[in-house]
């Protein structure tokens, strides 16, 4: 009997999917659970698994096709699997071999065949200039490009009048001496890929831009000395693993630091629904992670509630989920701020654009030894550049600023975060 395999329900907002990939084809055995298609949405890409043991019957809807949620994706017959049938046996008692319908059967005499090459032919000449395509050809056949009539720009070869030569449907030129003629550039059109866009980034490029359409967006920038911290860090790190079982790393102060001042500055918690401003008292901290997938932005909820080696846990976690594609839509739902690290990437300074509805952003940079002045004195210290991107509408200049300092406080003196001053 055989299994419906349907797209399943993909999570709130969610209402349809392109098909990914498909693990398995018409035939092929598989287990219970076992992954059968990719879907990507716009947030998120899930697989599907096999609803029960047996064979890939059919299936209904190829890769690249726009599904719903609950259409048919193909077709399970039950069973542990099928072998795949002994071909038949002719009079003979011998196997017969497939026929070509596309052919006559004395297909040798009622049709021309391609041009034959012999084993000991010597290579067609070729130009530099010619096309890829036209070289491939020519190697393959033994028709030398020279001897064909060409219908391209000043009168190339194209890749049409190879075949058409090869496959008997049109005569070669006579054998004539080639004329001078001017280098002309590779077929651009043979160097390029085009490549369908995900759902993924075609959703992240439509926020983006609706981000930029829609906020009043304003980037104010200032500079932490993070000696504190990364003394804080060497001196810590070795107990802290061995307690936490997690590295110490960045993230976790900086998620607190900024819990911190959006405590002072609910503006930049806050969002835009119609004609009212939603002032959020809660903390959820979206942390920007780059995957081959693209940029998505797991959500550590509750920041406030949590110590610095649950957020660096929960930051682990959710960045191992986001590189094996295993992000859920629950996983990125819900934040009110983010924080995006380009540092890791060796980005000394940038503009971070909102993660809409959110109001505010926080771009970390890498940090380098730059020469500051201490008590009257130049000193090399390690610098970082922090930027915060604000919605205007939501947030005014004194309270952007204010928050960003806040930040660079907290940073460069870590007992505030203990002491909540």
């Amino acid at each position: 009997m055989a299994t419906e395999i349907r797209v399943p329900t993909l999570g709130e907002s969610v209402t349809e999917a392109t098909i990914g990939k498909w693990f398995k084809k018409p035939g092929d055995a598989v287990k219970v659970d076992e992954p059968l298609v990719e879907l990507e949405t716009d947030k998120v890409t899930v697989e599907v698994p096999a609803p029960s043991a047996g064979v890939l019957a059919a299936i209904e809807a190829k890769e690249g096709e726009t599904v719903n949620v609950g259409a048919l994706l193909g077709s399970l017959d039950a069973g542990a699997g099928a072998a795949a049938s002994p071909p038949k046996a002719g009079a003979t008692g011998k196997p017969t071999e497939k026929n070509d319908t596309t052919k006559p059967i004395n297909a040798a005499e009622e049709e021309p065949q391609p041009r034959a090459v012999a084993k000991d032919a010597p290579a067609a000449k070729v130009s530099e200039d010619t096309a890829p395509s036209v070289r491939r050809l020519a190697a393959e056949s033994g028709v030398s490009p020279s001897s064909v009539s060409g219908t391209g720009k000043d009168g190339r070869v194209t890749k049409g009048d190879m075949l058409s030569v090869i496959q008997g449907g049109a005569t070669a030129k006579p054998a004539a001496p080639a004329a001078p003629r001017a280098p002309s550039a590779p077929d651009d059109a043979e160097r390029e890929e085009r490549v369908r866009m995900t759902r993924l980034r075609q959703t992240i490029a439509r926020r983006l831009k609706d981000a930029q359409n829609s906020a009043a967006l304003l980037t104010t920038y200032n500079d932490v000395d993070m000696t504190e911290i990364m003394e804080l860090r060497t001196k810590y790190k070795d107990s802290f693993e061995k307690r936490h079982g997690v590295k110490l790393g960045f993230m976790g102060l900086f998620a607190k630091a900024c819990v911190h001042a959006l405590k002072e500055i609910p503006a930049v918690n806050a969002e835009i629904d119609g004609e009212d401003l939603v002032f959020k008292n809660y903390y959820h901290i979206g942390v920007a992670v780059g995957t081959e997938r693209g940029l998505v932005v797991p959500v550590v909820r509750d920041a406030d509630q949590k110590s610095v080696a649950e957020i660096e846990k929960e930051i682990g976690a959710l960045g191992k989920k986001a590189r094996d594609g295993q992000l859920s839509i629950q996983d990125m739902q819900g934040g009110t701020f983010t924080i995006s690290n380009g540092g890791v990437y060796g980005s000394l300074m940038s503009m971070p654009i909102l993660n809409a509805p959110q109001s505010g952003i926080l771009g970390m940079h890498r940090i380098e030894q730059r020469p500051v002045v201490r008590n009257g004195e130049i000193v090399a210290r390690p610098m970082m550049y922090l930027a915060l991107t604000y919605d205007h509408r939501v947030v005014d200049g004194q309270g952007a600023v204010t928050f960003l300092v806040r930040v660079k406080e907290a940073l460069e003196d870590p007992a505030r975060l203990v002491l909540d001053m």
